[in-house]
């Protein structure tokens, strides 16, 4: 089995190389910018499409730019695509949705396993939980170089408890405050985005009540945990029929 990664001399690319090594599977390369210097013995495409052509799955952890023309070519090589890039806006969603007709995809804002109990978690507590009674924040932090908050994975937890509630998380999010805000709204979902240093990523869920605090947290120490769930995540999506899957599928995770 050929896997391809899609900026292949990033952080995660580097240790997706090594991963799809590691777990038996072929490296057939991929692409880089070109003042990026791929990892050593890496056979570096000139495009997606050329990646695509020498590749039976392709691992993409690039930009929200690159979207809609991976999205395009990979479509048209008929190859499945694990897509892990965050911050995509309407056009990006649009462009997955017509390449759905013809590949599988396995879309996931966090590889991680443990990320994704995490936000099932999140969803049959949000559904057990009054949301007039307990409040949901969730707060996360990042390195210094993200550039979007958010943070991917805080907005998937957001978007879990607000399938557990029964809502729709773009009518109730608070995703900043400043300055004299009021009081807090019922049934609010709201987000703290913490930037600095070199974090992985940290990303906690608090239910808060007169009486109680349930919290959940995640911290990921090594970017490692996400390559190494990118790999499983395109082995398994291999031969499947073209639709959308997600982390919960590769875990074999119920979804809602």
């Amino acid at each position: 089995m050929r896997i391809g990664v899609a900026g292949i001399a990033g952080r995660v690319g580097r240790l997706l190389a090594e991963e799809i090594v590691a777990a038996g599977a072929q490296l057939s390369g991929g692409t880089a910018l070109p003042h990026e210097a791929p990892p050593s013995g890496a056979e570096i495409f000139a495009d997606a499409a050329a990646l695509a052509a020498a590749s039976d799955v392709v691992i993409d952890f690039t930009h929200a730019s690159t979207v809609v023309p991976h999205a395009a070519a990979f479509a048209a090589a008929g190859i499945p695509w694990v897509l892990g890039t965050t911050g995509l806006g309407n056009e990006e969603d649009n462009a997955i949705t017509r390449a759905l007709a013809k590949i599988a995809i396995v879309r996931s804002a966090n590889f991680s396993p443990g990320v994704t109990l995490i936000t099932a978690i999140a969803e049959q507590l949000a559904r057990a939980l009054p949301a007039a009674e307990y409040d949901a924040e969730i707060l996360e932090m990042h390195h210094r170089q993200k550039v979007d908050a958010p943070s991917g994975t805080a907005l998937a937890i957001g978007h879990a408890v607000a399938r557990g509630r029964g809502v729709r998380l773009p009518e109730v999010a608070v995703r900043a405050r400043d300055g004299h805000t009021g009081p807090r709204p019922e049934g609010a979902i709201g987000f703290a985005s913490l930037r600095g240093g070199q974090v992985v990523g940290d990303h906690s869920l608090i239910f808060a009540a007169l009486s109680e605090h349930i919290e959940l947290t995640h911290r990921a120490y090594d970017r490692r945990v996400f390559a190494t769930g990118a790999v499983r995540a395109a082995i398994w999506v291999h031969t499947r029929p073209a639709r959308l899957y997600s982390m919960r599928d590769v875990l074999g995770l119920p979804n809602s």
